[in-house]
């Protein structure tokens, strides 16, 4: 499966734990090129560590995590470099506006200069607002423009609807639905996404 789609995340067997705390335990689930992989469950159960997983910020106790882009297989920190991560713990510099926050982490990337502006403006999101002065909502907004900077293969969307009103609900849908359409791999906690699409489904409360 993995050679035969553009983008190919699969992971088997993972544990994870901190402590005597058991989070995971033996999780497993792949998505693919077009598709997303929604993961549920109660809180506490493992959601956004998952994904800390997936995006190589966190190491697995046991398992196995394997990531493909056209028949080529990509290294933890090969992975953690090319995908789109986006959580609630994610922070920007207040010191910095929302545009420079972004030039930075696209020069990081090194993006196209044009592209923090083009994502902002998709967002409705005033480059010129102080991190210090931006509203959760904003700072959601900011988010999914830092993980689309790099026009990403493979998104991991943590919360990814948090804090966002009506309007930002639907920017933040129709980037989702062309990142799909053009060939990305989702995996997004919580909830299901109403869009055209395969979805995969993992509860971790089974």
């Amino acid at each position: 499966m993995a050679l035969q789609s553009p983008v190919s995340l699969s992971f088997q067997g993972l544990y994870r734990n901190f402590g005597r705390l058991a989070v995971l335990r033996d999780i497993s689930g792949s998505v693919s090129a077009g598709e997303i992989l929604l993961v549920t469950g109660a809180n506490g159960s493992g959601k956004s560590t998952l994904l800390k997983c997936l995006a190589g910020l966190l190491a697995p106790d046991l398992g196995s995590i394997k990531y493909w882009e056209v028949g080529q297989e990509f290294t933890t920190a090969e992975r953690r470099l090319r995908l789109g991560y986006a959580a609630p713990d994610l922070s920007f510099y207040d010191e910095l506006t929302a545009e420079e926050n972004l030039d930075f982490f696209a020069r990081m990337r090194r993006c196209p200069t044009q592209r923090p502006r083009e994502l902002l403006d998709r967002v409705d999101l005033p480059g010129g607002r102080m991190g210090h002065a931006l509203s959760s909502g904003m700072r959601q907004r900011l988010r999914w423009c830092w993980a689309l900077l790099h026009r990403p293969r493979l998104l991991l969307l943590d919360e990814p609807f948090q804090n966002l009103d009506e309007p930002g609900c639907r920017a933040a849908t129709q980037l989702l639905e062309e990142h799909l359409a053009n060939g990305a791999a989702v995996v997004a906690n919580p909830g299901a996404l109403d869009l055209p699409y395969v979805t995969r489904h993992l509860n971790l409360d089974n």
